[in-house]
């Protein structure tokens, strides 16, 4: 087992080096980029998200509008004095070649080290910082909540298989998963969140602006007030996949053979299916907690903290990408990578620590 992690994090090595470097390599080719969204700003054209230029693009531009035309190919460079464009660039590091900020980039990472935004004074691993407790917030509550009622259903569901039950319940777990969660969002907010109908849950934020001077049981309950809906919404999609991998992995093994040798045992409903079905059907739902986990975590809430106003990574990494701030895109970009590598490695070995008859050393990687 030592040895299939040793290769397994050595794997790591490459696949983080490909990731970045296609991505460095997209960038390149990508129209606009960090000297034009200031010259934009200079020029009153910039329609990018909201962000502001650092202090030494601010002294640049002061000195440096008003030149002699300039043949630069930046778009909208034109009245602008080549020299301040040449700052502008030092300033961001593209006075030097594309693989030279590429290994300066790689260096800087592997130390950890992931510099400044672009256009906010504050360091990248702050900003992520600052925004991660929205992110834990809505990953873990939409996880668990989904879990807690996807398993308990899928059991039922396929105990119960090809009954009424089972046919009402699949027509509602795939109605859920057909809708996407941004729009069952917005149905959320017009009927509870004073939309059209009922004004019952709050729009925007994790906690209300009195919520320093509640007691501890208040601050929970308004914790819990306020990402009701949010949490409803993302919960949703997932929801109804769990369930659906819950009930047909119990199907699966209900069918085999050890269990009509239980049953002819004299054992249980019950004792079958706890004693013997539950570990070996759950092994593929609980080895996928990991990642469903950190799925949600990274990946899944960018619309729903845009529609209820939450300020987490998602809406991060989006801006980023409008703004240009290359720093926090690939900052973000590496530390999600590096993280969804090693979770899928723990989603293997959450396998043998459910069942330890699989044995990943004879496995080829």
């Amino acid at each position: 087992m030592l040895a299939y992690i040793a290769r397994r994090l050595l794997l790591m090595i490459p696949t983080l080096f490909g990731i970045m470097l296609i991505s460095f390599v997209i960038i390149q080719f990508a129209p606009g980029g960090p000297v034009e969204r200031i010259i934009a700003q200079l020029q009153g054209t910039d329609v990018g998200a909201t962000a502001r230029i650092s202090g030494g693009g601010g002294d640049l531009a002061g000195g440096g509008a008003g030149g002699g035309e300039t043949t630069s190919t930046y778009r909208g460079a034109q009245g602008l004095d080549p020299q301040f464009i040449a700052e502008l660039e030092a300033q961001f590091g593209f006075d030097k070649p594309a693989y030279e900020r590429f290994g300066m980039m790689l260096w800087n990472y592997i130390r950890f080290d992931f510099g400044e935004s672009y256009f906010r004074d504050v360091t990248v691993v702050d900003l992520i910082l600052e925004k991660l407790p929205v992110s834990i917030t809505l990953g873990l509550w939409m996880t668990i909540l989904s879990y807690a009622i996807s398993i308990p259903l899928g059991i039922k569901k396929a105990v119960r298989d090809g009954t009424p039950f089972d046919w009402w319940t699949s027509a509602i777990v795939i109605v859920g998963y057909a809708i996407p969660g941004f729009l069952f969002a917005i149905l959320l907010i017009v009927l509870f969140a004073g939309g059209s109908f009922w004004q019952i849950f709050p729009l925007r934020g994790l906690t209300s602006d009195n919520w320093e001077e509640l007691s501890l049981v208040g601050k929970a309950l308004d914790y819990l007030w306020h990402i009701a809906l949010p949490i409803t919404a993302m919960a949703l999609g997932a929801f109804a996949t769990a369930t659906l991998l819950t009930k047909n992995s119990f199907l699966d093994e209900i069918r085999k053979q050890y269990v009509m040798t239980a049953r002819m045992k004299g054992l249980s409903e019950r004792q079958v299916l706890y004693g013997h079905v539950f570990r070996n059907a759950m092994l593929i739902v609980i080895a996928g907690f990991p990642g469903a986990f950190i799925g949600a975590f990274f990946a899944g809430s960018l619309l729903i903290e845009t529609i209820f106003s939450l300020d987490g990574l998602g809406l991060l990494s989006f801006e980023s990408i409008v703004n240009r701030d290359y720093p926090v895109v690939f900052a973000t970009l590496y530390i999600f990578s590096l993280v969804g590598l090693v979770v899928n490695l723990i989603s293997d070995l959450t396998y043998v620590w459910i069942d330890p008859r699989i044995d990943f050393e004879t496995r080829e990687v």
